[in-house]
């Protein structure tokens, strides 16, 4: 009895011992592979696609001779897993560079860790929401559709960074809650003096100020005189919003603001209805949003663009109409120095005179020459009755080239002051 019991547990110890064995040596092999060097001799960019299993990524991984064997690389993860310091779990979607002779340990930590590369997305103020939409779906490192575009004033403008392959509807939900911490944030240290009883109003009204200034140290006077306008039951008279009664979130008109454009009963145009319009114009940033529940302690009621870029801001009609006339110099010196640079191109490339010409061609030239003049004469005295606007007029400087669409025109002002003399700017 003694010597079967002594055989069976000599027969364990020696099975225990050749498994301790094999375990060890299979243990210093793939510990081995492990932690050496491994076979890239340069840097390579590899992308992992969402969904793929373990064993599948490592066949990947194998295949572009990242790693030198996949067996090694899986059991590498599920040892750590189960017994290394840092539990990672799942290795992550993604656009990963390897650095070359990466070891497996680093491969696993990288897909792990999830540091893959960044692509961003820069969205100016200014912008609708129809824009960002259009400018997301140009962006070929995201994927994904867009099914509905976010109500206008929802997405806070900003610089998102992403990995390759986000959906982008992805990037529009993080916009979207981004704009409610802001607006959440700020609202608290609004001043309670304002006019502006909710935060639906404080973006509406931010969206007018971003449009119609594209100077952060301007914002908070333009807001002054749109609620100093607004305290006095005067209207707003903001040309982007009759632009964005035409156009929506197409943003910009392509054309100067017309008369009869002015003159169109719009939800929108503030040179028509009192008060705000009743939605956002686009999507201010946080600059606007803070100028809107902070503006400057001025009594300006009126600002026209200067010439460098900025606003003229007055008190007076009679002080806005100064500033006008100054404006409509700057854009006249502008208009002559134009023409005097397209004369001077048209002089370099234009062919040598012939010697003569026949009495037909003559008068053909001549009469092509007062038809250009007449023509001239007639758009300055269209451009010289422009009638009388609102609060802000002038260029403007913008943000984005595509979201900076300053309108243009002029109305009478239906309020008691009178309205000053006002030139329309250009779309």
């Amino acid at each position: 009895m003694f010597s079967t019991i002594a055989r069976v547990i000599s027969g364990v110890l020696t099975v225990s011992l050749i498994f301790m064995l094999l375990v060890g040596g299979i243990s210093f092999t793939i510990y081995n592979q492990y932690e050496s060097p491994g076979p890239l001799d340069a840097p390579r960019v590899v992308v992992i696609p969402k969904g793929e299993g373990r064993i599948a990524i490592a066949e990947r991984l194998e295949k572009d001779g990242i790693i030198s064997n996949r067996w090694t690389f899986v059991g590498g993860h599920l040892l750590q897993n189960f017994f290394g310091r840092k539990k990672n779990g799942e290795l992550k979607a993604g656009e990963y560079e390897i650095k070359e002779h990466a070891s497996i340990r680093d491969v696993i930590e990288t897909l792990s860790e999830g540091k893959s590369i960044l692509y961003k997305a820069t969205l100016p103020e200014g912008l609708t929401s129809e824009q960002i939409v259009e400018r997301l779906k140009a962006e070929p490192s995201l994927s994904g559709e867009v099914t509905r575009v976010p109500p206008e004033g929802s997405l806070l403008p900003d610089t998102y960074y992403f990995s390759k392959g986000t959906p982008r509807q992805e990037i529009l939900d993080r916009m979207q809650a981004e704009m409610e911490k802001a607006i959440s944030t700020l609202w608290e240290s609004r001043d309670p003096e304002l006019p502006i009883k909710s935060s639906a109003e404080l973006v509406t009204f931010a969206s007018i100020v971003e449009k119609e200034t594209g100077r952060a140290d301007e914002r908070d006077r333009v807001a002054a005189v749109f609620y100093n306008r607004l305290k006095k039951g005067m209207r707003l008279q903001s040309d982007p919003t009759i632009v964005y009664g035409i156009v929506g979130g197409q943003g910009a008109l392509g054309r100067g603001i017309t008369k009869s454009d002015i003159e169109t009963k719009s939800p929108y145009n503030t040179y028509q209805i009192n008060g705000l319009p009743p939605g956002p114009i686009c999507n201010p940033g946080k600059s606007a949003l803070q100028a809107a529940l902070h503006p400057a302690k001025t009594s300006d009621l009126y600002f026209v663009a200067d010439g460098t870029g900025g606003h003229a801001f007055s008190e007076t009609l009679k002080e806005h109409n100064t500033a006008v006339q100054k404006w409509r110099e700057v854009e006249k010196q502008k208009t002559k120095q134009a023409d005097d640079a397209d004369a001077a191109k048209q002089d370099d490339s234009s062919a040598p005179i012939p010697q003569a010409k026949s009495d037909a061609a003559s008068k053909d030239q001549a009469r092509k020459g007062k038809a250009v003049q007449q023509a001239r004469k007639n758009a300055k005295a269209a451009q010289n009755q422009a009638p009388p606007g609102g609060a802000g007029s002038g260029d403007g400087s913008a943000t984005d080239a595509a979201a900076s669409d300053q309108a243009a025109g002029t109305a009478t002002e239906t309020a008691d002051i009178p309205p000053p003399v006002r030139k329309p700017k250009k779309q």
